[in-house]
């Protein structure tokens, strides 16, 4: 499974009761399908699958892949301790997904051997195809990247550490060991803005946030970049993604409330985060219209 073009992770909506507000989500999937996705990251990090049961998951997948109806695939979240990450795999398969994004087990010090146990046997859980997500306390050297993109059904890595001296091994190592096709992905919060630095060492694909809530910002960026029109791809990033970098680091988890604020403020209502996460200020909201006010004319 070879993906291309923008990859859409969509927020997990909430009614007022805290449930997931499932037409909300399906609304909100099939606009961002409309708009011409290389897949959809269904509960994933911009999905708030950190504060979701197994249950309310399975269902919020199930949601997405009939929204999505096929038109491009359909990955989901799958992480934490051992049992649970395996538990979020099957709950997976049973929705429907096409492939998981793994991403960290629990907070712990991992050595790299452990880390290629870990994505053994979550990957073994079912057959679905695994892209493993490296960030925080989920590092991997050359041989042992090397050895979970041996397993048969991981197809990908994606880095949101943003060590490129690191990943620029990693990168070398894989094509050189490993005989099939296998994907790089760039997956730093707000992507957009390390795509120079990670195309320059052969790393092309990226995750969005902003596909989430504008895609013809996200759209017009990857095209600037596919086009190699150096000025447009400047003007994006110092005068929308920049910004939007900026606002997001004053409160830490903001990579995710901000993105939520965004889709509400495009008139779907997507409710708030859950705990421990915190809903952006009013102030902070007003920033973030004024920045995607720019970005938007950018677009136009």
């Amino acid at each position: 499974m070879q993906l291309d073009g923008v990859l859409f992770f969509p927020v997990t909506p909430f009614d007022p009761t805290g449930a997931i507000a499932e037409d909300v989500l399906a609304e909100h999937v099939k606009h961002g399908v409309s708009a011409g996705p290389g897949a959809v990251f269904v509960a994933c990090g911009t999905g708030e699958f950190h504060a979701l049961g197994v249950e309310e998951f399975e269902r919020a997948v199930a949601v997405a892949v009939e929204a999505t109806a096929g038109r491009v695939p359909v990955f989901a979240g799958a992480g934490g301790p051992l049992p649970i990450a395996k538990d979020f795999a099957r709950a997976a398969a049973r929705a429907g997904a096409d492939g998981l994004l793994l991403m960290p087990p629990y907070l712990v010090t991992n050595p790299a051997k452990g880390l290629v146990r870990y994505v053994t046997d979550v990957a073994a859980a079912t057959g679905l195809p695994v892209i493993v997500y490296q960030r925080n306390n989920a590092v991997f050297t050359p041989d042992t990247a090397v050895e979970v993109a041996s397993l048969p059904t991981v197809i990908g890595f994606k880095d949101g550490l943003g060590d490129i001296d690191q990943l620029q091994r990693i990168v070398l190592a894989v094509r050189a060991r490993v005989d099939k096709p296998f994907q790089f992905f760039n997956g730093l919060p707000t992507a957009e803005l390390t795509v120079p630095a990670y195309r320059g060492i052969g790393v092309d694909l990226y995750s969005s946030a902003v596909f989430a809530f504008a895609p013809e910002i996200s759209l017009g960026f990857y095209q600037a970049v596919q086009d190699d029109d150096t000025a447009l791809v400047r003007r994006y990033l110092g005068e929308f993604f920049v910004p939007l970098v900026e606002l997001r680091d004053r409160v830490p988890g903001y990579a995710v409330a901000l993105i939520k604020a965004a889709v509400k403020l495009g008139g779907l209502n997507a409710g708030g985060v859950r705990p421990p996460l915190v809903d952006p200020t009013p102030e902070h909201v007003e920033e973030l219209e004024r920045i995607i006010a720019v970005g938007r004319a950018l677009a136009a």
